[in-house]
């Protein structure tokens, strides 16, 4: 039965069931804060809320999902945190119902704390894993007229999925690791069918799948990204599954339909090409969803060559957006010459062209100069490498045996996880 022509299912708020189509739309990704090589993206953020806003409007949208990864760490700024408070109270103000889960670099606390107050505002809050399933099940629109029941489970840590056991091998724990998060989603579609008989169940999720395609803006999450989980983990009994956590939009192959949205805005060089997008799912028509593209707002622009075709190359960029168009410069040459390296770096420090900025450069030689590299190699630099790349760095230069390596592994991932938490 639709509803009567005129009446907005967002806007119902009765106590008799009703069955009315809806319209979810789903995000990921934030990184509220984000800095790309000190370049604050605050303005990228600002022109996607309101955008954001503008959808939720023009299309209805009843319900709104973002999974994970709303800050980009764990102990936000004031100017993030009143960026994320804005955003709420204005996507709120459309009458659209707002679920939020918590993502590897959220910290559980912070999410949690204003949760209370934002449930005056039509806002649920899964910051961490509740030890309650049932606090993870969200029935929309409401309790007494559940039409679909958003099953909002946060970024699984190791201590939610797996306990310490000692003397069991690397491979073990990878293997734990994986099966703890598919008993996870299995507990809670059990709790769901048990409490929600014959409503259609949604989940969200913050994990790596198997197959999935990476950009470089992801930290590693589960051991260094080894515990990817297998699509055919997830029950055919959920209508759909909506990720975050891979900034790079894709589908995930597998039996229902599976997404991840992706960042709304790039978050590294290695996503400039991507296509950001939202996805809207229409349940009158099925859980199959609606891709809607992002407007770009700025242009991420990386030049790679000789240092004479660089400096030619970056003299015929122009802006192609409003917002400062951020460059990547990565001087390749064939021998080593130390007079490139401070002309580079005086070029960088000396360019100045309105509407561009030189945010990173880096340069290498073909032919490498013997002793000249260390723990470094010469066309890397420490902020480029993630921590585990880092850290696998430091251990290949001791002598160690396999074991101890893989034990060294372990611990430092759980470890990198638990900074989360803070």
């Amino acid at each position: 039965m639709k509803p009567n022509v005129g009446i907005s299912c967002r806007k119902l708020q009765i106590a008799i069931p009703v069955i009315c189509p809806m319209r979810i739309l789903h995000t990921a990704d934030w990184h509220l804060g984000k800095k790309l090589h000190k370049h604050d993206l605050s303005q990228d953020h600002q022109r996607f809320i309101s955008w954001l806003v503008e959808l939720i409007e023009q299309r209805d949208i009843h319900l709104l999902l973002i999974s994970g990864d709303v800050f980009d760490l764990a102990n936000p700024s004031s100017e993030a945190r009143t960026l994320y408070y804005q955003s709420l109270v204005k996507i709120s103000g459309t009458g659209c119902r707002i679920v939020i889960t918590g993502g590897n670099h959220d910290s559980p606390a912070v999410l949690n704390a204003p949760k209370e107050v934002l449930k005056a505002l039509n806002i649920d809050v899964v910051g961490g894993m509740p030890e309650n399933l049932l606090d993870v099940l969200i029935p929309v629109p409401s309790e007494e007229n559940p039409q679909l029941v958003v099953a909002a489970i946060p970024f699984l840590r190791d201590g939610d999925i797996r306990q310490a056991n000692a003397g069991i091998s690397y491979g073990d724990r990878i293997e734990s690791v994986k099966q703890g998060i598919a008993n996870t989603y299995a507990k809670v579609l059990d709790t769901a069918i048990e409490t929600y008989p014959e409503t259609p169940l949604l989940a969200m999720g913050h994990l790596f799948t198997m197959g999935a395609s990476t950009s470089d803006s992801e930290r590693d999450i589960q051991i260094g990204n080894q515990a990817a989980l297998d699509a055919d983990h997830f029950s055919t009994q959920f209508e759909s599954v909506v990720l975050g956590h891979i900034h790079k939009p894709q589908r995930v192959k597998s039996k229902i339909p599976i997404f991840y949205s992706g960042s709304p805005i790039p978050l590294s060089f290695s996503e400039r090409k991507d296509g950001k997008r939202v996805l809207l799912m229409d349940t009158e028509m099925g859980f199959e969803p609606e891709s809607i593209p992002v407007p770009v707002y700025r242009t991420l622009k990386k030049v790679k060559g000789s240092f004479a075709l660089i400096q030619e190359g970056i003299g015929q960029l122009v802006p192609q957006h409003d917002l400062t168009t951020l460059i990547e410069v990565e001087v390749v040459e064939p021998n080593y010459n130390p007079e490139l390296i401070y002309a580079l770096d005086q070029f960088v420090f000396n360019f100045e062209k309105e509407g561009l900025e030189i945010v990173k450069h880096r340069i290498s030689f073909e032919h490498q100069v013997e002793g000249t590299g260390n723990l470094f190699s010469m066309n890397e630099q420490l902020e480029d490498l993630k921590p585990r790349e880092v850290f696998e760095k430091r251990l290949a230069a001791e002598d160690l045996d396999g074991t101890t390596r893989d034990l060294l592994l372990d611990a430092f991932y759980e470890i990198l996880e638990g900074t989360a938490q803070v």
